[in-house]
């Protein structure tokens, strides 16, 4: 039996180029070693002395996350030289021949906690790498068994948030920029800087191991109510102090602000800011994730799933806590679930944007999409708040001048068209079948039987005698005067005496009035049975709307029907949104890595008037150097013409990118546009 003799090591060479590719994290950088757990990296070992010796060198190694490591906290780990790697836990084995150039290979375990770790090998050997989560690891927690789920989960830096209205969905660009300079250091920093951790770091670091503790401390940390967050959020128009959340097109500026004031939050954000931050965050981790858009998502404040909603006598809602959002974004993460039964790995729902605490902390989520479909509300965490969004009934009253109230017949669905970006292409992908059954359905009664969704169970027929609808058109551009109509229709046996109320205000997307944008209230509607009426129109004019639209084009319109005889009202409501002009972008010369490119830049002003203080801005992972570049035009464009720039940029990288680009002006805010572009090597 021989001796056993230490391997004498004087330097080494991390090989960070060779294994970042190999680990996928080459996008990072290759000047610092960032690896992914559960899976094998190898290092150059030149030795002062003596060589590699089969079974009589050795070498102790130790890795070691966070300010206590600990072997009992999983944050240390110690292991030796074995013949093979084994990648179920931490082990280090040579690969190559014998000699005075050691080729070792190091494998994490699929388990360890994700950040910064040392790794001492022997007495003079001492290494520093970042491990990651791993999701093309099947013995990860966040494994992903689809190479086209992953390249778009995990490493496209660029993607589409939908905003707007259910019934026409606006795809908003956003630059991700997960791998861009400095933003991984800020997504490491979040953690650092999370309650959690303050209070115990051993136990935090340990934590680390698990994508479900990390998803639940990002959720929390994202906005800034409890913590030292990343963004404040601000739904009420005046973002003195900062900037308004529709200025963003990407999250590098925001995590680069945070970072670089100290971790002072950043102003302002609202709910796909929100979303689109923790997005970055878990894909520059290593959790796949996606941002996912709830249209007329219901904001629940007492957990009995149901919306109350007030009107006036003119069919205007009467501001209350519990809301319904014309839409709401949130994000999923991949993961599985071991702490509940196995059905519910796979999507699970968090929630950055601060609307109500859980156990004391503006966050909410991880909780398996799967249980908010079945209706298990007691599953972790926070399923109650987030079945609300996606099934709360509305029940509306009417608020009369003497101060009695009556109920109000209405058919606002909750949870319509859950949409995100598909895997490979820009197009929308409807995912409301993996957070509801269908409508009517036995399954949709199962499910609401859990959940204790009494209302929903008692659902009486609503009033089938006068029915109210509002139809629009489709060329609602801003800019434009335009009619909207209301459709009444008498489904009884005798005529009808009523009075009809169509009125119509600018909202934000989070349901707040702005102003009256037209308003008709006539007081002798006569029906006769059976007979659809002639529709009633109601003109919008760009001088009475203009001034009171929202950054979010948002106009409410509200119609509201009165039975002399029953004295029974229906109230019909309908969101719309008006579309801004397109941003026309044309790439000039061929797209290479590392060569000079420019893009011309075209928007025409729909508006009657001139647009002034005209500015564009653009940036794109890997193609504007991690900067906003911003380019402001010198003259005012006046109806009709076209504001027009040209941008210079270097792509860095080859590969499909977004060119993402904003618009801004005195009359005309934040228009978003995009333009894909191959670079070529």
């Amino acid at each position: 039996q021989c001796e056993e003799v230490r391997l004498d090591i004087d330097r080494w060479n991390l090989e960070c180029e060779f294994n970042n590719i190999d680990h996928r994290t080459d996008l990072n950088g290759v000047d610092r070693l960032i690896v992914r757990r559960g899976q094998t990296f190898t290092i150059s070992l030149y030795l002062r002395s003596g060589s590699y010796q089969p079974g009589v060198s050795s070498l102790d190694c130790v890795a070691e996350t966070g300010p206590q490591p600990s072997e009992q906290y999983g944050t240390r780990a110690s292991f030796g030289l074995s013949a093979n790697i084994d990648t179920s836990c931490w082990s280090a084995a040579v690969t190559s021949p014998p000699g005075d150039m050691v080729a070792l290979s190091i494998c994490s375990a699929p388990d360890a906690p994700i950040g910064r770790y040392t790794l001492t090998l022997g007495r003079s050997g001492r290494i520093e790498f970042i491990l990651l989560f791993n999701p093309w690891c099947a013995g990860d927690a966040v494994y992903m068994d689809n190479e086209q789920n992953l390249a778009e989960y995990v490493l496209s830096q660029d993607g589409i948030i939908f905003r707007g209205s259910y019934k026409h969905p606006i795809p908003t660009p956003w630059n991700f920029g997960q791998f861009e300079g400095g933003i991984l250091d800020a997504c490491l920093r979040i953690l650092d800087m999370n309650p959690k951790c303050l209070r115990n770091p051993g136990k935090d670091y340990s934590g680390r191991r698990n994508p479900i503790y990390v998803s639940r401390v990002l959720s929390a940390m994202v906005n800034c109510n409890d913590d030292k967050g990343v963004l404040l959020g601000r739904w009420t128009g005046d973002y003195s102090g900062g900037v308004s959340p529709m200025v963003w097109k990407g999250s590098v500026e925001i995590l680069r602000n945070w970072d670089a004031q100290a971790c002072q939050p950043v102003c302002y954000g609202q709910c796909w800011v929100f979303a689109a931050v923790a997005c970055s965050v878990s894909r520059a981790l290593g959790i796949p994730c996606r941002v996912v858009t709830n249209y007329l998502s219901a904001h629940d404040t007492n957990n009995n799933l149901v919306i109350e909603r007030y009107i006036n006598e003119n069919g205007e809602p009467i501001q209350s806590r519990e809301m319904i959002w014309n839409y709401h974004c949130w994000v999923e993460n991949w993961m599985t679930r071991p702490d509940l039964k196995s059905d519910f790995n796979g999507w699970q729902a968090t929630d950055p944007t601060p609307q109500e605490k859980s156990e004391g902390v503006y966050c909410c989520g991880p909780v398996p999409v799967r249980a908010i479909k079945e209706g298990e509300l007691t599953f972790k965490y926070d399923a109650p708040f987030v079945f609300a969004e996606v099934n709360a009934d509305i029940i509306s009253f009417m608020k009369k001048k003497d101060g009695s109230t009556s109920k109000v017949t209405s058919t606002t669905l909750v949870g319509q068209n859950i949409s995100t970006k598909s895997v490979g292409s820009d197009a929308r992908e409807d995912i409301t079948h993996l957070y509801k059954y269908p409508e009517g359905s036995d399954e949709e009664r199962e499910a609401f039987k859990k959940a204790d969704h009494q209302n929903k169970l008692l659902h009486q027929e609503q009033n089938q005698g006068l029915h109210l609808t509002i139809k629009v058109t489709s060329d609602m551009r801003k800019g434009c005067d335009f009619d909207v109509f209301a459709l009444v229709t008498n489904n009884t046996q005798s005529t009808k005496k009523c009075r009809l109320v169509f009125g119509s205000s600018a909202v934000s997307y989070n349901g707040f009035l702005k102003g009256n944008c037209g308003f008709k209230d006539l007081l002798n509607v006569e029906l006769s049975p059976g007979a659809g009426e002639p529709s009633l129109p109601l003109r919008l004019n760009y001088s009475k709307y203009g001034e009171l639209l929202t950054e979010d084009n948002l106009i409410r319109l509200a119609a509201l029907l009165l039975d002399y005889t029953t004295r029974e009202s229906v109230l019909a409501v309908r969101n719309i949104v008006l579309e801004n002009p397109e941003i026309r972008v044309r790439i000039l010369g061929e797209p290479k890595e590392n060569r000079k490119l420019a893009a011309e830049i075209t928007l025409q002003n729909p508006l009657p008037e001139p647009l002034e203080a005209c500015c564009f801005s653009i940036e794109g992972a890997n193609l504007t150097g991690g900067c906003v570049i911003t380019e402001r035009l010198g003259s005012s464009v006046g109806p009709g013409e076209d504001a027009k720039v040209k941008v210079y940029f270097t792509p860095t990288h080859s590969g499909l990118r977004k060119l993402v680009v904003d618009f801004d002006s005195n009359k005309l805010g934040h228009v978003k546009g995009y333009r894909n572009v191959i670079i070529g090597k």
